[in-house]
């Protein structure tokens, strides 16, 4: 994967920008607050078309822009994908909606052609690490879902679309568990919304199951090296609905118990969850919501047994996000056969000089990476050397001679 040229209009603070991207490391360098984050966020929104600073669109619309009654945020890329070239274009529309007020439109298209999100996510990949990040790790379960999710949906075609039918039917269930509720009625009206449940929703966990086994492989092995052999990483997946049997009648399994669902077929996950829905659907009534599903599921992570979330020191949850973000680039090029291109927002200063040093052995010169600093000085002068550095002031980026 080889991004070639970037071209924003009205993306944050960058008003315009228009640049060639060259195979070799890009570094931006400037102050705080004067967009170069912002360059590697668009970046990532043209692989996941969401952004990782907000769930909100229109944020990310230029604030002056969003003033006039009809604003236009443009974000073209040409890239290279195997020996094909591409070219992917996003648009976010705010325009006028009845009395003083305004829309969000989102259009996408690919190669010329207008495409659905779910259908062209994972054409362009992108893997982010910036340090908020952490809440990955120390936030709640909904921060680890958006991240499986944003990284699956890269990786695997049809898990956004799938994804998005599954919350239309999780709506749609919950509605009629609030009406049965509040209002009775025939507990039987749940059947269609339990299989559709079951149907998107199966594949969900099956998809989990697989990707965190994958990345977790991945992620050991990076984190033993990181420290020096200290200490051991493992991804433990906590789904809600587990289709694993809980042995001698346990209602659950300790976290530091290594798990493995790797056996488990599509089918037995589907019978298991409808049967589990059944058992409970008195109880979903009384509280007037689905209580087991992919939506409530966890990812956890350990070292030697323990919760780094709990009991990891800062160091620790910087390695542990580090190797997590370093697997999920060798997953995703394990999984797609492109390397991504690899967007880091001040890791440097985040990291001591042999974690520096770590991370740049771990960059391929196949990939395509791009870093942001406020200090130069924090790459080795070899490095900085062989890399292109662009200035960033203003919302303006000037590429060095």
């Amino acid at each position: 994967m080889y991004l070639k040229h970037l071209s924003l209009t009205n993306f944050r603070s960058l008003t315009r920008l228009d640049a060639e991207l060259p195979r070799r490391a890009i570094v931006l360098v400037g102050s705080n607050a004067q967009g170069k984050t912002s360059v590697l966020e668009a970046i990532y929104f043209l692989a996941a078309f969401t952004s990782f600073q907000t769930h909100v669109d229109r944020q990310i619309v230029n604030f002056h822009e969003a003033k006039n009654p009809l604003a236009v945020t443009r974000l073209v890329a040409d890239y290279q994908r195997g020996k094909s070239k591409h070219h992917l274009e996003a648009r976010l529309i705010l325009e006028p909606t009845g009395v003083n007020g305004q829309r969000l439109r989102k259009e996408i298209l690919l190669d010329g052609v207008k495409r659905h999100a779910s259908d062209v996510i994972g054409h362009f990949n992108a893997v982010i690490f910036v340090p908020q990040m952490s809440q990955i790790i120390e936030g709640g379960p909904d921060e680890r879902r958006r991240y499986l999710n944003l990284a699956l949906a890269q990786t695997v075609p049809a898990y956004a679309r799938v994804l998005s039918e599954y919350n239309q039917a999780l709506t749609q269930r919950n509605a009629l568990l609030k009406a049965l509720s509040e209002r009775n009625g025939s507990s039987d009206q749940l059947q269609v919304w339990d299989e559709a449940l079951v149907k998107f929703g199966s594949q969900i966990i099956l998809w989990r199951i697989q990707a965190v086994q994958e990345i977790e492989r991945f992620a050991s092995r990076i984190h033993h090296e990181l420290t020096r052999g200290a200490e051991i990483l493992r991804l433990a997946y906590e789904p809600a609905y587990d289709p694993l049997p809980k042995p001698n009648g346990q209602l659950g399994l300790k976290l530091d118990t290594a798990i493995d669902r790797s056996s488990i077929e599509l089918s037995e996950i589907q019978d298991g969850f409808l049967a589990r829905l059944k058992q409970i659907r008195s109880e979903e009534i009384a509280r007037g919501v689905t209580t087991i599903g992919p939506h409530r599921d966890d990812l956890r992570f350990v070292i030697n047994k323990a919760d780094v979330s709990d009991y990891g020191s800062r160091g620790q949850l910087r390695t542990t996000l580090l190797a997590l973000k370093l697997a999920e680039v060798e997953w995703m090029k394990d999984r797609t056969g492109e390397w991504p291109v690899i967007l880091l927002d001040e890791v440097m200063a985040e990291l001591d000089i042999s974690r520096r040093a770590d991370l740049l052995k771990y960059v391929s010169p196949e990939a395509q990476v791009l870093f942001t600093t406020t200090d130069l000085t924090l790459f080795a002068p070899e490095f900085s050397q062989s890399a292109e550095i662009w200035d960033v002031k203003g919302g303006v980026v000037i590429p060095r001679k």
